[in-house]
């Protein structure tokens, strides 16, 4: 085959490639590209014969990027990124004209809170923007934001996280809640009802909030026990509503669900729930993803000053 001809390169190809080799699967990268399965495997088709080489194999679980692929992936990104820069050089960026896709990660509260204000914002503009919003995986949210998976994170942490550009959105308390006529509290929050209830965690890993409450639990001869670990405010929610366990929640969370849960403080003292703005370094110079993470601040600033 002879050099591949520029010509036959676009930037959807390139988008699509990127994409993929982010998601390591079809369906994904369809979604993330707001495209249909289809209209990504034509441009793969047209990727493979631009650049005569597979570039992406099937498996059981996915695609799996070939030898070249993982070659050109490190100059796909620059390019992409400098078209990125040339696109907006000139000009400062306006939402009402824009079509970018803008990836925040969050729970499902910050979803709540945030979401429908920034749609009908941009509702109100005419924009074209595509808001994408995930579950944060906090464990990992400094790597996507390195990596480019996600633009903007909303990250709680007792500290600023390391490796990212934070701003403060807000602080609140942390208090207990269980079901509504929970019998093990009628007395109120005790350490001994604390340690006794089965105990319901927001996350799959163990996070800075876990560890603290149980140091401060062992220093006093203590501990609990975790029943479940789900992945929404919203799952633990239901569970304690239907159940006698409890959980720790931050105070803005537990107003959300009033009508289920009772609230009470804690037997102990923590330090106050932080809820940071994250983004990369790099994104700085974006405009777009600027203007996204200056509009959350104001919304979350703006809540917490009318609650």
């Amino acid at each position: 085959m002879g050099r591949p001809d520029i010509r036959g390169v676009d930037l959807a190809m390139l988008r699509t490639f990127d994409a993929l080799l982010r998601e390591r699967s079809v369906s994904r990268a369809a979604s993330r590209l707001f495209l249909s399965q289809p209209a990504v495997s034509a441009s793969l088709k047209r990727l493979r014969e631009t650049f005569d080489d597979p570039l992406f194999t099937r498996t059981a679980h996915g695609v799996v990027p070939t030898p070249r692929a993982l070659a050109l992936a490190p100059r796909v990104e620059a390019v992409l990124q400098e078209l990125q820069q040339l696109l907006h050089a000139d000009r400062a960026f306006d939402p009402a004209t824009s079509d970018r896709i803008l990836r925040i990660g969050g729970s499902d509260h910050s979803s709540h809170t945030m979401l429908p204000g920034l749609c009908r914002d941009l509702h109100a503009r005419g924009s074209r923007i595509r808001l994408a919003w995930e579950l944060a995986d906090y464990s990992r949210m400094p790597e996507q934001l390195r990596k480019g998976d996600i633009d903007i994170g909303l990250l709680p942490k007792m500290a600023p996280a390391a490796g990212v550009e934070t701003e403060l959105l807000y602080e609140d308390a942390y208090i207990a809640v269980v079901r509504r006529g929970h019998p093990g509290f009628a007395d109120g929050m005790s350490i001994d009802a604390f340690c006794a209830a089965p105990h319901v965690v927001l996350g799959q890993s163990r996070s800075v909030l876990d560890d603290t409450m149980d140091q401060i639990l062992a220093r006093q001869g203590r501990a609990r026990h975790v029943q479940a670990a789900v992945t929404t405010f919203g799952q633990m929610a239901d569970l304690l509503a239907s159940t006698d366990a409890m959980a720790v929640f931050p105070k803005r969370v537990a107003e959300r669900y009033a009508a289920e849960l009772e609230s009470m403080p804690l037997p102990f003292e923590l330090p106050s729930y932080s809820l940071y703005v994250c983004w990369d370094a790099r994104s700085n110079a974006d405009e777009a993803v600027m203007w996204l993470k200056e509009a959350l601040v104001r919304m979350g600033r703006a809540q917490g000053l009318t609650e």
